[in-house]
């Protein structure tokens, strides 16, 4: 698998043996690229919105702690629901749904990765303004969801990384940029997914479309689980699919 292939960082003495050799301007590798081309998949981008105004005043012991805490509570949701985790870079954590295992409902399950995890944001968060500050309890998660193809594979180098390209991350990242506090904003193509899982009833449209430079206007939604949605789940998915 593609995600197995991964590289820990070497020691020197292996870098060139490894197909990279440091001392050569050419950078040549001995094998071709591992990378694949994904149709469909969900991404999921979530900031921590007002993190960088709650940094600048803590110490970086208790920047760390926030976000290992936060990370490590998104990790174990994506393991629950089959999400691949795909990178953090800084307060924003990347992960996407149908690879490298493609599955057909990725839409739903992204949706319902993104949607625990806004709530385990809250919770988190009140429990840890207890050792740092009062505000940590006003940090909250921004989400944005895109469907469509990317191409993925391991970007190789001293540092070996699992990364996903194309427009698609660009529009998830968009989805975030663009959305609102404690809410997660999906795209159209991605409701449309969610409409042909027979979830139409978790999207919402926003009221007004938003603008995306070298895209136009965008018809975006809110994505919320009604109660009636959530017994249509319990009944139509496994018990290991369920919230």
């Amino acid at each position: 698998r593609l995600y197995e292939a991964q590289a820990q960082p070497r020691g020197k003495s292996k870098r060139v043996s490894d197909g990279l050799d440091f001392a050569d301007d050419s950078n040549d590798f001995d094998s071709a690229p591992l990378a694949d081309l994904f149709p469909s998949v969900s991404v999921v981008f979530a900031d921590i919105a007002g993190f960088t105004a709650w940094s600048s005043a803590r110490e970086p012991q208790q920047v760390f702690l926030l976000l290992e805490s936060i990370y490590a509570s998104f990790d174990k949701i994506a393991y629950r629901h089959n999400v691949f985790k795909v990178e953090t870079v800084g307060d924003c954590y990347v992960a996407a749904a149908g690879l490298p295992e493609p599955v057909d409902n990725h839409a739903v399950t992204a949706s319902k990765f993104a949607l625990d995890c806004l709530k385990k944001m809250r919770e988190s968060t009140l429990k840890l303004e207890v050792t740092l500050g009062p505000d940590t309890a006003d940090l909250e998660l921004r989400v944005g969801i895109h469907s469509g193809q990317v191409t993925a594979g391991v970007l190789r180098g001293e540092r070996s990384r699992f990364q996903l390209f194309g427009d698609t991350m660009n529009t998830a990242a968009r989805m975030e940029h663009s959305g609102e506090r404690n809410r997660v904003q999906i795209s159209q193509a991605t409701a449309d997914l969610l409409s042909e899982a027979g979830f139409s009833n978790w999207a919402t449209p926003r009221k007004s479309n938003i603008y995306l430079k070298g895209k136009g206007d965008m018809q975006t939604y809110w994505l919320r689980k009604s109660k009636s949605t959530r017994r249509t789940v319990q009944r139509g998915l496994s018990t290991s699919d369920e919230s």
